[in-house]
């Protein structure tokens, strides 16, 4: 694929195919995705649909949970391959098999609930006596295989026709000046001079042999009704080289010779494809993102192997591909985590910095978690396999990157509709043709009524061979390809340049939106604040005893998942085991169903009521736990010092929890959750950055202007609802603005997926996740500016590369067709407008790939961004 034109030809295709639910095609990866329904069409018919179209394709990867594909080594003959081949007939489980005796490829269907994938790979090896070796060949690896493979036969291609054209090329421009030299290539052999006889000789193997890629591409898509740019390369060197045979032919019949140009048709195409190597070369630095994330991953594992008692009996190195959830793994110091999983046994710090950003290494313990690809420091490790394959954190990443990666972006609608929109694909090498025949009929009628001099012609030339130089390079020139790469390009390296820097983008889509944010509205816990919400204070209203008071608090929030709950349960157990956590081990005792201390009370009949508190029953009795509006909504009175006691707490930026039983108002707690350390700074910033920073939370007005005062905020929103922070979201949008949220909770899912543009906190929930467009991996705010930086440094570069594009062919078209030859001597020969051509691409691709060298805002020079 060359430009939109080929993509919307491809997406085209794929969509009229039967059983084809969903097709994206992504121009700068040359990646397609087909969501497909395998009963009415398999993938060996969406391949050949793609290839009887003009275009090359090849089978990647598959969400198939049921199919495997495994390296083989070993197979050195037929009689190998039958042994195999026996050996796969004779597996349990296994229901197809498919060998590729070229690659030395194994592809296996099996049945999951019969064997599993390294059960395959111990049988085979084990049947094969050991003559075997399997390893699981990795999609990604297949595809960077695919990319050099197709970049190294691109300039193998090149150099063929580069080291055939340099003869004709000397022929033409250098011998006439070596006299012996000049003197063999006019020795008269048959109806021919030996220089002609050379060029012809190494021209047709350029044109016909190097070239006949572009011929074979070109006649596929005339059959299928479309045409490409190999249609116009096939077409303006085909004139070329013709003209020049048949100007030899009519010169050995009349006796008149005309001059040839052989080397303009060698030339164009050797520069064509030193332009697509070219591309193929940028076009791979711009997938470098997924590259290194895939490399993060370890080849290898040290399987721990138990026994029948759950004891410790070998060690085996397995592939990283085949582990298992429940594996235990052995990490040792230096080596990097094979999984996702939990520490069963050791401690040592972890760099997560590859994963995460965050640069300082984090201690691990039992019962910690670790991620798959990042790299233990210290001590050993062994660890338990809780997420393999897909639900990896590493792979969800490299998932979220590729889908970025294959998503359109808005902006590139623009490249759309002047290139497809208007049906311009499908004519535009028809209307280029047009322009060339025009510009040839131009010259020639001109010539022939004599308006312009003799003298201009080339030597033994004549108007028709001025004029046809002209049209061949109109045909040659024009490419549309520039404009189709302008935006995804830009976006890819984007996305993977947002990746290495902890910002995890979704789509195009919400990278455009992002450079137009004018609101950014903040969640006030876990997002402003750190999300360790601590118990300041604690008074009881009532005789009954503080101890008391507190284990009745405990028991009615240790069912809850509320920051708030949580740092009740830990203040309570802190008044009673005076912070040694090795003394609930006899304060506490878990029962094998629950996970409720038994030094609280029984409680039942419990209910959480998002945005007021908790409700349950201990001992009959009912105890209310939570703000005003619960305290209204069960009845009960809040005396007036109380009332002033939880005003004071809330205007010094804390929360008042007020804690009701059997029907009394018994006490209160404040709980105060600090600010990130950056969170002033970033307000600042992005007011800075001419965008308003708004923060909405479910808690009462007083903390909530108390924290906004604290941080810099001048818009709040209390006392919200869940559902209603999506209804202030909505509110901000009215005008037409386009407001960006930024949450890591449950309750801030509505409202993520309601702004224009979410982003999560990666230290939240995977509801929020899920919901938001972007993922800040850091759990740093100064992200927030980072993703608006960068949003908006990617669109005035792919603006620029729209305007480079657009003046290409506005310009580069008329130089071609010679319009500024009689008044400033301009003349563009076809091999020139070929390089040209070659080079529009090349250059647009290039000024992507320096979005690689974004810096992200640091925390001092934040306060210097300036509106632009």
């Amino acid at each position: 694929m060359t430009c939109a034109a080929c993509v919307n030809s491809v997406e085209g295709i794929l969509g009229n195919l039967p059983g084809v639910k969903k097709a994206v095609v992504a121009l700068a990866t040359s990646l397609g995705e087909v969501e497909y329904d395998p009963i009415m069409i398999s993938k060996d018919d969406i391949v050949n649909a793609i290839e009887d179209a003009g275009f090359e394709a090849s089978f990647v990867q598959s969400s198939e949970q049921d199919k495997i594909l495994l390296g083989v080594t070993g197979i050195s003959s037929e009689i190998d391959v039958q042994i195999l081949e026996s050996i796969l007939s004779n597996l349990k489980g296994a229901r197809q098999f498919y060998i590729d005796r070229n690659s030395r490829e194994l592809e296996i269907l099996f049945d999951p609930e019969v064997v599993n994938s390294r059960s395959l790979v111990y049988e085979i090896e084990g049947g094969s006596g050991g003559k075997f070796k399997l390893h699981v060949a990795s999609p990604y690896t297949r595809m960077t295989s695919k990319d050099a493979e197709e970049a190294s036969n691109m300039f193998r291609l090149f150099l063929s026709s580069l080291f055939l054209s340099i003869p004709v090329f000397l022929i033409r421009v250098v011998c006439p000046h070596i006299p012996f030299v000049y003197s063999l290539l006019l020795w008269q052999c048959g109806p021919f001079q030996m220089g002609d006889w050379l060029k012809w000789a190494l021209v047709t193997l350029v044109q016909f042999g190097v070239g006949k890629r572009f011929y074979i591409a070109a006649g596929r898509a005339l059959r299928n009704g479309s045409t490409n740019m190999d249609v116009l390369v096939a077409l303006g060197t085909s004139a070329s080289y013709f003209y020049s045979v048949c100007a030899l032919l009519y010169g050995a019949f009349t006796g008149f010779w005309s001059p040839t140009y052989f080397e303009t048709s060698a030339m164009l195409i050797t520069f064509v494809l030193l332009g697509k190597y070219l591309e193929c070369l940028a076009k791979g630095k711009t997938s470098d993102a997924i590259k290194k994330l895939v490399e993060l991953a370890p080849a290898t594992a040290m399987l721990i192997i138990k026994g029948k008692d759950g004891r410790c009996i070998g060690e085996r190195e397995i592939d990283a591909l085949l582990i298992q959830p429940g594996d235990t793994l052995k990490v040792l110091p230096g080596a990097k985590v094979p999984a996702d999983g939990t520490v069963v046994w050791g401690s040592s710090y972890v760099n997560e910095s590859m994963v995460t950003g965050e640069s300082i290494p984090v201690l691990k313990e039992v019962g910690s978690s670790v991620i798959g690809g990042t790299i233990n420091l210290h001590g050993a490790l062994h660890i338990q396999a809780t997420r393999v394959g897909s639900d990896a954190v590493l792979s969800q990443i490299i998932s979220l990157v590729e889908t970025a990666q294959m998503s359109k972006a808005p902006i590139q609608k623009f490249a759309d509709f002047h290139i497809c929109d208007l049906q311009i694909a499908s004519i535009f090498v028809p209307t280029v043709v047009s322009m060339a025949l025009l510009t040839l009929l131009g010259w020639y009628a001109a010539g022939a009524l004599g308006a312009y001099p003799a003298d201009w012609l080339p030597v033994n030339g004549n108007h028709f061979v001025f004029a046809l130089m002209f049209s061949i390079s109109v045909v040659v020139i024009a490419c549309p390809c520039a404009l189709g790469l302008a935006t995804p390009t830009a976006v890819m390296v984007a996305t993977g340049v947002g990746a290495n820097n902890g910002v995890l983008i979704k789509g195009g889509d919400a990278l455009e939106r992002a450079q137009k944010v004018k609101y950014v509205i903040f969640d006030k816990t876990g997002t402003l604040t750190q999300g360790k919400a601590t118990v300041t204070s604690a008074k009881v209203f009532t005789g009954l005893d503080r101890g008391e008071f507190l284990k009745l608090v405990a028991s009615a929030e240790v069912s809850s998942e509320h920051p708030l709950a949580k740092a009740i349960v830990e203040y309570a157990r802190h008044f009673h085991f005076f912070d040694d956590s090795s003394a609930t081990k006899d304060g506490e005792k878990h029962s094998k169903n629950s996970t409720i201390p038994e030094w609280l009370f029984d409680v039942s009949e419990f209910t959480s009521l998002p945005g007021r508190g908790v409700q349950c029953f201990i001992d009959g009795k009912r105890i209310s736990v939570g703000n005003r509006k619960l305290m209204i909504e069960c009845g009960i009175d809040i005396p007036t010092h109380v009332e002033n006691y939880v005003v004071e707490l809330e205007e010094s930026a804390k929360t008042g929890i007020l804690v009701a039983f059997n029907g009394k108002l018994i006490g209160v707690l404040g709980v105060a959750d600090p600010l990130k350390r950056e969170a002033a700074v970033v307000v600042e910033g992005l007011g800075k950055m001419g965008v308003r920073p708004v923060m909405v939370t479910g808690d009462n007005w007083r903390t909530a202007r108390a924290v906004a005062k604290e941080v810099g905020i001048q818009d709040v929103q209390a006392e919200v609802m869940p559902a209603g922070k999506a209804d202030v979201v909505r509110s901000f949008q009215r005008d037409g603005s386009v407001v960006a949220m930024v949450g890591d909770g449950i309750n801030d899912s509505p409202a993520l997926a309601a702004a224009d543009v979410g982003m999560a906190i990666g230290a939240g929930t995977d509801i929020a996740i899920e919901a938001a467009d972007y993922v800040l991996m850091r759990n740093n705010l100064e992200d927030v500016i980072t993703a608006i930086d960068l949003s908006r440094k990617t669109f005035s570069r792919i603006r620029l590369n729209y305007v480079f594009a657009m003046a290409y062919n506005v310009i580069a078209i008329p130089v071609a067709a010679g319009l500024f030859y009689p008044s400033l001597g301009i003349k563009l020969p076809p091999w020139a407008a070929g390089a040209c051509m070659a080079l529009s691409s090349v250059s647009v691709v290039c000024s992507s790939l320096l979005l690689r060298r974004y810096k992200k805002p640091r925390l001092t020079t934040i306060l210097e961004i300036t509106v632009e």
